[in-house]
């Protein structure tokens, strides 16, 4: 839930599939077919905001300055929606980021701002893994074949009957804690 009013939902579509092709009809039949019967009941639908067609890809800039240029969010790292990771990972850039500023700006030290890229990074690519793992047991591969979707029903076994797996999980996807500079 975005809000009491507002949700994000997503599908999983051929990557050549065009949004174009998606009424907001289509669209609530296709994730009422999704859902359990229980969670059918309860969907409440309407007219859409925005509607889009998003790849599953990740991308990571290393390193994330360039000289004075620093880069933050989506500039410098794209997750799959999977693990909503975007948005926490784009305010623990600027958080870094404002910490080694006002640090270069007050004290005079550029060792906030030279190590911003590596303390970022280092948040990053665990997200990174976690939305990779997330996006690998949620949704279909079908060039994994059959073996493919075995692997997938033992890790989704695994996970709802393994208190350490779960637990991991919940760690991984409420987020991991900044670290702070000193």
């Amino acid at each position: 839930m975005r809000s009491h009013t507002r949700s994000r939902y997503y599908l999983q579509v051929p990557s050549e599939d065009k949004v174009e092709n998606w009424t907001d009809a289509l669209f609530w039949e296709e994730l009422a077919r999704r859902l359990d019967p229980a969670a059918r009941e309860r969907l409440v639908t309407g007219p859409s905001l925005e509607m889009s067609i998003a790849p599953l890809r990740s991308f990571v800039a290393e390193p994330m300055r360039f000289g004075r240029l620093f880069l933050a969010g989506d500039a410098a790292h794209i997750v799959p929606p999977t693990g909503a990771k975007g948005l926490n990972l784009a305010a623990s850039d600027v958080g870094y980021l404002s910490g080694a500023l006002i640090e270069h700006y007050r004290e005079h030290s550029a060792a906030g701002i030279d190590h911003y890229s590596a303390r970022c990074l280092s948040r990053i690519w665990k997200a990174e893994r976690f939305s990779w793992w997330f996006t690998s047991l949620m949704h279909r591969f079908p060039e994994t074949g059959e073996f493919g979707q075995k692997i997938q029903e033992a890790e989704l076994d695994y996970l709802i009957h393994s208190e350490a797996a779960s637990t991991s999980l919940a760690e991984n996807y409420v987020g991991l804690p900044m670290v702070s500079a000193r």
